[in-house]
Formats: structure tokens, C-alpha cells, sequence
């Protein structure tokens, strides 16, 4: 498929920008959603990329999901003439800490322990797993404390086997 120069350098500028390109299976598209180019091409230009291995490609939904590769990144680098310096989105540093985001308005610390003082939030699972069910209790909801039961004969046997 032929497709201008102009679209093509649009899409290679996006990919290379996010790292990840993604597209709706729509090949009757006008365009694509976030980039000026007919949505046909971008599937296009990335089937390319896959099968030169500068992209992987997952599939669910009825949406393309293109991932750049170190090799994509090395190709897209020369093709647009950028610097060393310059990454994708998806390799940056993020600038957020490692850590959990604490819970609640006053920090981790805020929370009551499990099965503390909150009714319904563990504090009354003891009374519904102990509490009048099972061995025991005078409901119809088990066996009787001595019920061993055995099963003789053929189970699991073939015909002429057996006692």
C-alpha cells in the first residue's frame, strides 16, 4: 500500500513519542482517533513494523496494541534523525515514589486492624464460621458425629475382578 510521506512520518512521530500505538480494527476508518492519518494506514505501516520485528503486536477487543522494541526505537531514531538523548514515553523515569499510595485521608496508619471494631468487615466471620453450622449443632446441615462411610464392591473395578 502506498501511503505519503506526510502520514507516514506522522505515525513514526507518534509511535516514537508514547512508545505504544493502538488502533481500532476498522479498516473503513476516516481517520485515526489521535493521530491526522486514514486509520487503514496506521494498520498498515504497523503490520510492516511487525513483521520487520520493530513492534510486537497484541490483539484483544476488536483493538490493535503495538508495543515498540529496542530495535523500533534504534530504526525510528535514524529515520527521524533524533539524538541519543531522546526516549520514548514508555522508558522515562516515572517521577512518582515507589512506594504504596497511602490509604485514607490521614495515611497508612488511619485504618482500624481487620476484624476490629467495623461490623460485617471480619469482626463477625467468627460467629458465622463457629456459629451453629457443622459438627455438633442440632441443624440438618451435616453428618452425625460417627457417620464413617464405606464403600464396598465394584468401584473402579473391571468385570471379573474383585471379590
Amino acid at each position: 500500500m502506498l501511503i505519503p510521506k506526510k502520514n507516514r512520518v506522522e505515525v513514526y512521530k507518534y509511535l516514537f513519542r508514547e512508545g505504544v500505538l493502538y488502533a481500532k480494527k476498522d479498516y473503513n476508518a476516516p481517520k485515526h482517533p489521535e493521530i491526522e492519518v486514514p486509520n487503514l494506514q496506521v494498520i498498515k505501516l504497523m503490520q510492516s513494523f511487525k513483521s520487520r520485528e520493530y513492534v510486537t503486536e497484541q490483539y484483544a477487543w476488536s483493538h490493535y496494541y503495538w508495543f515498540l522494541t529496542n530495535s523500533g526505537i534504534e530504526y525510528l531514531r535514524e529515520y527521524l534523525s533524533l539524538p541519543a538523548e531522546i526516549v520514548p514515553a514508555t522508558l522515562k523515569k516515572s517521577t512518582r515514589p515507589v512506594g504504596r499510595p497511602p490509604v485514607g485521608r490521614d495515611g497508612p496508619g488511619d485504618r482500624p486492624p481487620r476484624g476490629g471494631d467495623r461490623p460485617g468487615f471480619g469482626g463477625d466471620r467468627q460467629n458465622y464460621r463457629g456459629g451453629g453450622f457443622g459438627r455438633g449443632s442440632s441443624d440438618k446441615a451435616g453428618a452425625p458425629d460417627g457417620y464413617n462411610p464405606e464403600f464396598r464392591g465394584g468401584l473402579g473395578r473391571g468385570r471379573g475382578e474383585g471379590n
